[in-house]
């Protein structure tokens, strides 16, 4: 085994020293997904949106035909990432690596994009740090630094939140929005009066919130993955009598994505939540992108589907500027920069940093209609990822 890799990793060497094999006829994309497993949900919504997006707008770009191969890590499993990126680059001969919904696989495929040189985009994967991996690499989704220092700053500014209590799965997204959101709420002059860390697949958080409850802050910030856990702690809020209209309640948009309101029913109401993208936001472009996906899928796009969309509009538009050139650092180059309006809004590609530079949307859980929704009422535009932003310093 140890023999193969070795030879792979040469054979990288070698692939970054060749001109692109496919120069003439078609680009290969390589994507790199859990297409089984706890997250193959996730990779449904982001696969939809990249076959939305080359159904509306062709499968040849610059005069060359598009072709995917998909490749299945079947979850959380860099090693799988790793081995994958390699074969596709050294083996399929691919030009650009997408993909990646989860940070530990993007951070081990990011290595072997630097290694052989190879446009990579990440499409969802939301540690700060994953787009310092390799120079080639551009992000079309969003940070978690990004939304929740941004709601941290929103909320001692203008969300009347000075005193708050911090609740986040202890692994490594909970513990960077943690982080994230503390350090944007105390530079806008609030303070934390608490923390707890809580296990990730915790079924039952009444002790938890009952700790914040004897604490009497003037807001609970909450960061818990999707799946089973938003319910669960939002029957914790409503057994321990804790009403978000009064403790403002305010975490990432996953915690009152739609399948987390379904569960949660009416104690939802009134929670805050920072976000980049939402089906219900209100644009034309949304409004079509939505019905098309719909017509499509049976059902609303989310944040992977953004991810999805943007990261393949990015690969056209810096094939486009290239004229179908697929070398690392033509395209990197071509991606530095570029700005275009999606459904969520404008966004761009930073150019020092390659990351993705968007509106965040403060969102308040009321009824319309009948429904529980996630309403926009203020926005923060133009945010970087602050993670990088500090590097620089």
């Amino acid at each position: 085994m140890k023999k193969a890799l070795i030879g792979l990793a040469a054979a990288l060497g070698l692939a970054a020293a060749m001109p692109a094999a496919n120069a003439q006829g078609t680009i290969k994309i390589g994507l790199i997904m859990s297409y089984s497993g706890q997250f193959a949900d996730a990779a449904a919504q982001m696969d939809n949106a990249i076959k939305l997006y080359v159904k509306q707008k062709g499968d040849t770009v610059a005069g060359k035909k598009i072709e995917f191969i998909r490749k299945d890590t079947g979850g959380i499993a860099p090693d799988v990432a790793k081995r994958l990126a390699q074969e596709l680059i050294v083996r399929d001969n691919v030009d650009i690596l997408a993909g990646f919904a989860l940070t530990p696989n993007a951070m081990a495929a990011g290595d072997v994009s630097e290694q052989a040189k190879k446009f990579m985009v990440v499409m969802n994967a939301a540690t700060a740090i994953i787009t310092t991996k390799s120079q080639y690499m551009a992000r079309a989704s969003v940070t978690i630094p990004q939304i929740n220092e941004t709601l941290g700053k929103w909320a001692a500014t203008k969300g009347g939140v000075k005193k708050i209590y911090t609740m986040v799965s202890d692994y490594g997204p909970g513990i960077d929005a943690e982080g994230a959101f503390s350090r944007g709420i105390k530079e806008a002059g609030g303070e934390v009066v608490g923390t707890v860390r809580m296990p990730v697949a915790n079924p039952d958080f009444s002790a938890y919130v009952q700790r914040a409850k004897d604490i009497n802050p003037e807001g609970i910030f909450v960061f818990v993955p999707g799946g089973a856990q938003p319910a669960a702690f939002g029957k914790a809020l409503a057994e321990r009598g804790i009403d978000p209209k009064k403790i403002k309640v305010m975490g990432q948009g996953e915690i009152t994505d739609d399948t987390a309101l379904k569960s949660m029913g009416d104690v939802a109401l009134g929670i805050i939540t920072g976000f980049h993208y939402d089906h219900n936001h209100q644009s034309a472009m949304n409004r079509e992108f939505v019905k098309a996906y719909n017509e499509a899928y049976g059902r609303n796009p989310d944040l992977f589907s953004i991810g999805g969309w943007d990261g393949m509009h990015l690969i056209y538009e810096a094939l486009k500027k290239t004229g179908g050139k697929t070398d690392g650092e033509a395209l990197i180059n071509a991606a530095k920069g570029m700005k275009w309006e999606s459904p969520r809004g404008p966004i761009s590609i930073d150019p020092e940093t390659r990351d993705i530079i968007q509106t965040i949307y403060v969102r308040r859980v009321e009824k319309v209609d009948g429904k529980l929704v996630n309403v926009e009422f203020d926005k923060v535009e133009n945010v970087k990822d602050p993670v990088k932003a500090r590097m620089k310093k």
